[in-house]
Formats: C-alpha cells, sequence, structure tokens
C-alpha cells in the first residue's frame, strides 16, 4: 500500500489495561521471546508507513522500552481503572483529524498483517462504514471507526468498548470482514501457554534508522 492511500487512516493499540484475569502487565509477556506489544507493532509496521498510536498506562517504562526505536507515539491513559471508553477517548482526541481511526487490542498474539490489510481494503472501499472483524455474526475488534463516528464514541463511559457502540449501529452501518488471526485474545493464564504452545509465526520488526 503506498504512503497516500493510508494518509487519512490512523491506527490505535489498546495497551492501557489492567490485565485483572492474568494478573500480571499482559503488554510485556513474551511468545516465543517477543512480547505482546511488540509483536503487535511489528504486524502493524508492515501495513501502514504512519506513526501508530499506543495508549498505555501511566509509568509504563519497560513497555516504552520494548518500543524503542519502533514508529510509535505514546498516550498515557491515568484514568484507565475508569475503563476501556476511556482509551477510545483519549485516542481519538490524538487522532481527531483523521478521517477513520482502526483500534485494536495488543494480546492478539496469532494476528497476522495479510487479516489487518484485508481490513483496512475493506474500509478503502467502504469508508463510511464501520469496519470490523466478524465474530458470531457481530461487530468485534480490530475495527474501523469513521470520523462520524467519534463524537458518539468519545461519549462512552465505563468499561464498554466500540462494540457496544457499533452493535447499536443499523446493519448498513458497518460491515463484518473474516479476520482468522485475531480470533483469539490472551485473558488468562491458560491463553497464554496455549499461545506459547504454538509454532511461531516471525514477523520483521521495523525501527527507525538511528
Amino acid at each position: 500500500m503506498s504512503d497516500c492511500q493510508l494518509s487519512s487512516l490512523q491506527i490505535v493499540v489498546l495497551a492501557a489495561g489492567l490485565s485483572v484475569r492474568l494478573g500480571r502487565p499482559k503488554m510485556l509477556e513474551r511468545i516465543h521471546g517477543r512480547s505482546l506489544i511488540l509483536r503487535t507493532i511489528a504486524v502493524l509496521a508492515q501495513v501502514t508507513p504512519q506513526t501508530i498510536v499506543v495508549v498505555t498506562a501511566p509509568r509504563a517504562a519497560r513497555l516504552r522500552a520494548e518500543l524503542r526505536g519502533c514508529r510509535v507515539s505514546f498516550v498515557v491513559n491515568a484514568g484507565r481503572a475508569a475503563g476501556l471508553s476511556t482509551s477510545v477517548a483519549l485516542a481519538l482526541r490524538k487522532t481527531r483529524y483523521s478521517r477513520a481511526t482502526l483500534f485494536l487490542p495488543a494480546d492478539l498474539a496469532e494476528l497476522v498483517p495479510r487479516d489487518i490489510s484485508r481490513l483496512i481494503q475493506r474500509w478503502r472501499g467502504t469508508s463510511r462504514q464501520v469496519v470490523a472483524r466478524r465474530t458470531a455474526d457481530r461487530p468485534s475488534a480490530p475495527l474501523i471507526l469513521p470520523r462520524s463516528l467519534y463524537p458518539r464514541a468519545q461519549r462512552l463511559s465505563g468499561d464498554v468498548g466500540l462494540r457496544a457502540l457499533v452493535g447499536e449501529l443499523p446493519r448498513e452501518l458497518y460491515t463484518l470482514v473474516e479476520l482468522p488471526s485475531a480470533a483469539r485474545d490472551i485473558d488468562t493464564p491458560g491463553d497464554l501457554e496455549k499461545a506459547r504452545r504454538k509454532s511461531p509465526r516471525y514477523i520483521a520488526i521495523r525501527r527507525r534508522a538511528p
């Protein structure tokens, strides 16, 4: 994809969660020698030339160090205890001038560039709609939110994500896409162990030139 094709789309990685079910910061957990957050950024760097926005918790020094040299911009969510909606609102302040924002969590351990490219290509053909991963015929992240819905998304409160907002839209306002590699996230120690047992998919890391 060329720079001009993606110039109006901003990508946001939501990485400020409390990881309550796992019991420790999941973004730094390593699978086949690479942290979840670094693997996610490596996947996204394959499909966009732009800087990727990462929403983090306060005092995320280890996470920042993990991404040193990567093409990222950090947004700190000091109010993350109030729920996922706070990360969404902060991210949209950062991306408010873009035509659309692609949101995804950083715990999709099997994610591959091909599936994110598929989501973006579908958005390019229907840029006024939400384009989201299909989960049992319902929308889920990763998803691309058009600018027309930014105000509604910024009014979300509590631990409510964009999936709830999109689920309330008329069916003609969103498109669902099959993204097989985004089907499994990491929530529990069992999820983490399963991911570690799977064969690795190596994604090259692109860092800024020194």
